[in-house]
């Protein structure tokens, strides 16, 4: 039992939590990150922190930790908003709930939320996020977090490919990349005309292991623009990434004077610049 114990990757919250649509009572599940169960390894260009494997624990998600679940009814959002779904969409979120299972089911055919979280689990939980910030208002920024929820299913995706290749996932991974970039442009959108703010967000992630803040918005906006984006007009789509160089080169001008802005970003940012400017360039051409 006590090795059991010592290998253990999560534990239940001792305070039940209630889910708001249909009253189930259940332990959200928490991640155990001491004892060298997190090796972090790189950081990708979309801000996507990786970790080793480790010999003890294996392949360790942190990412599927992160969506609070009913087990129930399949109910979905990040964990501090779970509780504080609004009253008048409760009954909506319930008639919804077959739909909801039999969508995910055509991945996962046998999803438990009982069970301790995987890698395909935590899949479909940031699926459901996704799919749940539907029913909250605009003072959560919920097209903010349904971006955030789409681009963390994907990199799920891209893992699940590695594991299980020619079963389709990395064109899965693909299409929630798209999704992401439709939902994080459009928050922008809803910023600039007043719609939605972007203070609903606790943290800006994209990640969990540090929060990038508004100008990380703003960069993995423009890189989901410039790899993922509709080109089928390609002045339309040309137009919207030389706006992107513009917006990065005005965050190089800030990084040169700032101490607080995290290193890496720059250098990511300075990347994107680059390539922008030779894509553009070639296209000119």
């Amino acid at each position: 039992m006590k090795k059991d114990n010592a290998l253990k990757l999560s534990y239940p919250s001792k305070k039940a939590t209630v889910c708001p649509a249909c009253e189930e009572k259940f332990h959200k599940e928490e991640l155990l990150s001491g004892s060298g169960r997190l090796i972090a390894g790189g950081l990708t260009e979309e801000l996507h922190r990786l970790y080793e494997p480790s010999v003890k624990y294996g392949d360790v998600y942190p990412l599927a930790y992160q969506a609070a679940v009913c087990p129930n009814c399949w109910f979905a959002a990040m964990n501090e908003d779970f509780s504080l779904l609004p009253d008048e969409q409760r009954d909506i979120v319930s008639m919804k709930e077959a739909e909801r299972k039999a969508e995910l089911e055509l991945i996962f055919p046998q999803l438990d939320f009982h069970e301790p979280r995987d890698l395909f689990s935590g899949a479909a939980s940031q699926y459901l996020i996704m799919r749940c910030y539907d029913y909250y208002p605009k003072q959560f920024s919920p097209t903010a977090k349904q971006g955030l929820a789409a681009l963390r299913a994907s990199w799920m995706f891209d893992e699940m490919d590695k594991k299980e290749p020619g079963q389709h996932y990395d064109w899965l991974a693909m299409l929630f990349k798209r999704k992401a970039r439709f939902f994080y442009s459009q928050a922008l959108a809803n910023e600039g005309t007043g719609t939605e703010a972007l203070s609903g967000l606790k943290a800006f992630g994209p990640d969990t292991d540090k929060n990038y803040g508004y100008e990380g918005f703003l960069y993995i906006t423009g890189l989901l623009e410039f790899k993922y984006g509709e080109r089928e007009n390609e002045e339309q789509w040309k137009e919207r990434i030389a706006s992107t160089k513009r917006t990065i080169a005005k965050m190089f001008g800030l990084g040169k004077s700032s101490k607080n802005k995290p290193g890496p970003l720059l250098e990511k940012a300075r990347n994107l610049y680059d390539e922008i400017a030779k894509e553009l360039e070639d296209t000119d051409d």
